[in-house]
């Protein structure tokens, strides 16, 4: 996991979005694109308290995607939360 937290480094340090995402562009597939704005967008469903049915058929993916998600969102400190919860309410503040 060395490289996750070198990689963490690395996305801490640049200072705005068009370079994050010019990296993140160059760094991932295509394929792995999708699958992360995939998750980000099941993401900010489930946040919204939509159902992981509707969530399924809604964006085309199984229950297990969307259940690893809503986990996730439920473990104590977890991280993916707090992400979640600061983004929104910065939005929501637009």
């Amino acid at each position: 996991m060395n490289e996750l937290n070198e990689l963490a480094e690395v996305l801490a340090g640049l200072n705005d979005k068009k370079s994050i995402a010019d990296f993140l562009k160059e760094l991932l597939t295509e394929s792995e694109m999708k699958n992360i704005s995939l998750r980000w967008e099941l993401l900010k469903l489930l946040e919204k308290g939509i159902s992981q049915r509707s969530i399924a058929k809604k964006l085309g993916v199984s229950l297990c995607k969307i259940t690893r998600g809503s986990r996730e969102l439920k473990k104590k400190d977890s991280a993916l939360k707090k992400v979640m919860n600061t983004y929104c309410f910065e939005h929501e503040k637009q």
